[in-house]
């Protein structure tokens, strides 16, 4: 029977290893959830890490005084 989700294979050092365990453990989730959170928290924080990184070169070329304010934006 064909699983809903991909597989995909770890390997991962056995400090790593262990602390998994352990949130395992103290979450009473599998090591499959585990590891499906922290890769997801891992993908977020890099997509926070990059528009944070976008919106810095933005500001560096925002001019105020061709702005438009809030009501002018959603007209």
């Amino acid at each position: 029977m064909p699983t809903k989700y991909p597989r995909v294979n770890l390997v991962v050092e056995p400090p790593i290893h262990l602390a998994m365990q352990n949130i395992a453990h103290l979450e009473g989730i599998s090591m499959s959830a585990v590891a499906r959170e922290l890769i997801k928290e891992a993908i977020l924080l890099r997509e926070d890490a990059a528009l944070a990184c976008f919106a810095k070169k933005r500001e560096k070329t925002f001019i105020r005084k061709k702005s438009l304010t809030h009501e002018q934006t959603w007209k």
